[in-house]
Formats: C-alpha cells, sequence, structure tokens
C-alpha cells in the first residue's frame, strides 16, 4: 500500500493513528511537500477531523511541525553530512522520517534520544522497506553519537551560505537581509523569527475591558502582560486549553490577533458612523476591530474572494456581538464598475486593503513559507498589489483614507508599491497628519510616514502599513 493510500486519496486527510503525533507530523509535512496547501491550511483540515490526540500529545505533534520546519535548513545539513546519499536522492517521505527523528534528538531534550530513533525507524518502517528503516536507524544513531561535533560551512568563505545554515533560512532571504541589515542586526532576526512566539489577543471593548478580561484569562493562561503599544492586546503563553474551549472567547469577549496587525487597524482609525470596507477580508480579525472602533455603529463592508471564508467571517462577528458587518463575495483582481452599488454601499469613508502577500512578516507563525517562498514571486505579488489598490481607489470619498497594509517588511510589497500606486493616481497622497494612534505607536512611524515593524525590534510580527488620503 501506497504512502497516500494510507494517508488518503489525493493527499486528503484520512486515518492516522489515534494516538501518534510523529506519524500525524509526518503527514503534515508530507502534505507541504506537495505543494497544494499551506500550514495553516492543512492544520485546519486535521482539527476538523476526530484525531484524538491527547494534550500532551498534541503538544508534541506541535512542536514537531513547526520544529521541524524551523530549523529544516540546519536539519538537513546535519543529515547530508551523515548521509552517503545526497539529500535530493533521499526519498522525500524517508527525509521527513529523519528530519522528525533529528529534531527531537538535537532540540526536544525530554524525549529519549532512544524513543527519537527507535520510533522513526518503526515510522519507517511502516511506510517503506526494511532497507529504508535501516538507514534511518544507522543515520540517527550516529547522528546521536556525533550531531554537536560536525562542522558548520565557513563564515569567511561563504557568508551567506553559513549564516543560512547555521540559522536555518534560504540562502536568498539571508543575502537580502545581509544587504539591508548587516550580519548582527539579520542573525538577530534570524532568532526572532525562529522563537516560539507568545499568544497575542485583542480585546473585545464592545464586551469588556482589558483589565477584566486579564482577569478573566487569568486561570486559565501563564505569563499574561498587557502589550506594549496596542491599547486593546494582551500576549501570553501556554494556554491550559485550546483557544475555542476557554470561556472567554466563547463569551467574545477577544479575537487572537497579532500586535502589528492591531496597529494596522488603529492606523484606518475608523469612526462610529463611518462607511467602511475590509477590502480582504479574511477570517475576520482586522473586520472585529473596525467595527470595535467604530463602536458598532455605521456600516462596514467585508469582501473576499473566498465565500466559505466569509460564512465563518460572519460567524465570528456573531460571536462578537457585531451587527453592522455586511458580506461580499468579490474578487479584486477584477475592476469594480464605475457606477458600484452593493446593498446601499457606494463610496467609502475609509478602505483597508489588507493585501495578499509573501507572508515574510510572519515567518515566526508560519515556517512553512520559509521553503514555499522565492524571490522572484516578489514582483508578482507587487503587481497584485498595485492592481488591488488601483482598482480599490475609485471607491474613496473625497478626503477619505485608503491604508494599505501587508504582512512582509521586503521593499518589492513595502515602498515599491507605494511608488507605483502614487505614479498612478495623482489624486492620492501620503497622509502626513495621523489621527487616532495610541501616542506610543507614533516612533514606530518613520520619516515617510510608513508604519513598519519587527520581530526583532518590536516583538511583533513584520508588518509594513500606509495610510493615503485621497485629495
Amino acid at each position: 500500500m501506497s504512502l497516500t493510500q494510507k494517508l488518503g486519496k489525493r493527499g486528503r486527510f484520512a486515518k492516522v493513528s489515534k494516538d501518534d503525533p510523529r506519524k500525524t507530523a509526518l503527514f503534515v509535512l508530507n502534505s507541504l511537500n506537495k505543494g497544494r496547501h499551506t500550514l495553516d491550511k492543512i492544520l485546519e483540515d486535521i482539527q476538523n477531523k476526530e484525531l484524538f490526540l491527547s494534550r500532551r500529545d498534541q503538544a508534541l505533534f506541535y512542536a514537531l511541525v513547526y520544529g521541524v520546519l524551523r530549523w529544516r535548513g540546519r536539519l538537513d545539513w546535519t543529515i547530508n553530512h551523515f548521509s552517503k546519499t545526497g539529500l535530493k536522492k533521499i526519498d522525500p517521505v524517508i527525509l521527513n522520517i529523519l528530519r522528525i527523528g533529528l529534531f527531537q534528538i538535537i532540540y526536544l531534550n525530554r524525549i529519549p534520544v532512544s524513543a527519537a530513533v527507535n520510533t522513526s525507524v518503526e515510522i519507517a518502517k511502516s511506510f517503506a522497506s526494511s532497507h529504508a528503516a535501516g538507514f534511518v536507524n544507522a543515520l540517527l544513531r550516529n547522528a546521536v553519537r556525533k550531531h554537536e561535533k560536525i562542522p558548520f560551512p565557513d563564515p569567511d568563505k561563504n557568508p551567506v551560505y553559513s549564516l543560512a545554515v547555521k540559522k536555518s533560512f534560504p540562502e536568498w532571504m539571508i543575502k537580502r537581509w545581509l544587504n539591508r541589515f548587516g550580519i548582527e542586526e539579520t542573525e538577530v532576526l534570524c532568532d526572532a523569527i525562529n522563537t516560539i512566539p507568545p499568544i497575542t489577543v485583542r480585546t473585545n471593548s464592545l464586551r469588556i475591558t482589558r483589565d477584566d478580561l486579564t482577569k478573566r484569562l487569568a486561570s486559565d493562561v501563564q505569563q499574561i502582560k498587557n502589550t506594549t503599544y496596542s491599547s486593546d492586546g494582551i500576549r501570553f503563553i501556554k494556554p491550559s486549553k485550546s483557544i475555542p474551549e476557554i470561556k472567554a472567547f466563547k463569551d467574545g469577549c477577544f479575537q487572537v490577533q497579532d500586535e502589528a496587525a492591531q496597529l494596522v487597524t488603529c492606523l484606518l482609525n475608523p469612526r462610529p458612523g463611518d462607511t467602511v470596507l475590509d477590502a480582504c477580508a479574511g477570517l475576520g480579525g482586522k473586520t472585529g476591530h473596525i467595527a470595535q472602533m467604530m463602536k458598532n455603529t455605521g456600516r462596514l463592508l467585508a469582501v473576499d474572494n473566498q465565500a466559505n471564508k466569509l460564512q465563518q467571517l460572519e460567524s465570528e462577528m456573531k460571536r462578537l456581538g457585531i451587527s453592522i458587518v455586511t458580506t461580499c463575495n468579490y474578487d479584486l483582481t477584477v475592476p469594480f464598475d464605475r457606477q458600484f452599488s452593493y446593498k446601499g454601499f457606494s463610496g467609502f469613508d475609509r478602505i483597508l486593503l489588507d493585501a495578499p502577500c509573501s507572508g515574510l512578516g510572519v515567518l515566526r507563525r508560519n515556517p512553512d513559507a520559509k521553503w514555499s517562498i522565492s524571490d522572484n514571486k516578489l514582483n508578482s505579488y507587487k503587481a497584485r498589489q498595485v492592481n488591488f489598490l488601483s482598482n480599490l481607489a475609485q471607491l474613496v470619498k473625497p478626503s477619505g483614507t485608503l491604508v494599505y497594509a501587508v504582512c512582509s517588511t521586503e521593499p518589492e510589497e513595502n515602498e515599491e508599491v507605494v511608488k507605483d500606486f502614487l505614479n498612478k493616481h495623482s489624486e492620492f497622497a501620503i497622509n502626513n497628519k495621523l489621527e487616532g494612534l495610541p501616542k506610543n505607536v507614533y516612533s514606530l512611524i518613520n520619516q515617510n510616514q510608513y508604519l513598519k515593524t519587527y520581530p526583532h525590534t518590536n516583538n511583533m510580527d513584520g508588518f509594513f502599513a500606509v495610510c493615503f488620503k485621497r485629495i
């Protein structure tokens, strides 16, 4: 029986051993190899199935998936050192089994190395030949004895390759970061991205204050703190149960949202009574924040090209007690009719475009993007982002606001998009009189009026945002 048959037709989720976090992690990594879905989508599919993993095994499952993805480059360097067969010639499934086993040996001190080796060999036996299982056994046992002594690439001969292996990033990312930040800051940036981030949530001020939410969460989480810049944010670690099981979540008291994303809505500065468009609403993280800043008064149109996401968004708004949101399934690659009208919406006081992007600013939360994004894709993202802005421009009322945001810190998706948009739309200018931001957020606005955040300097996701004003 083939791996595909064991895991389900066409790579969809079928039966995974109900108490085996390692096999479940292997399924996820193998699914990512196919390149059809992101990690978030694969995990969402899994969470919708009955996994029967204990809480302890769930923790191991997530540690394996995210750990292997964070450290894949360094793991592969180690595997390559001990293997007589080149990485490209190792069966992809066996390579993932080796990565899972080696990650446990190097990074998970609480797991005995014998358990890491033996479970990897047993998994290899179930998916491959006895010869492949013997290969896994020999390599991992050799790594147990010698992995701490293997040399890394010489930084004097090739600093890009050396840092790429040491910090586990593709060479093209390291090269561009070294050119922009220098070696010391690039190392700090890499370390921040490779660190497990805290969970950050945003208080739903329509239902509760931040102080009262902190009190409600105190028994469910550890190390709870207020965010530094957002006046509604809270961060914490190690929830005692999954987020949807927490009573305060069920009661609509918060949404999970990184602090940087919260600041984007503050930059938009929606007000009660406004007519607002959330142009790429997704599952409604920023939609909910916009509505609470509007105090649930006014009109808010949430647009997305995926109807299933809008259905989830509508359910999310009900959970939060928000009633001003109307949804619209629309593809922003298609220009709006100049006489655009939808359920009474025609022009907008404020439009937020949280545009689809490379996601290179959220690698600490989505480490799979390290290995799925290539530098030649950045210009295609840029072209789509400029196109979306141009299609939305005509919907902004005179003196209205258009905020462009991406969870990327790369120039192609940041400054170059701003330049191209303004060159095509003389009726817009960057708003240099920003209002509505928490006072300390102004320290994150640079001389060009760009909001830029980084994991290594601000302890939040990497975001770029700019506020345009229609003249």
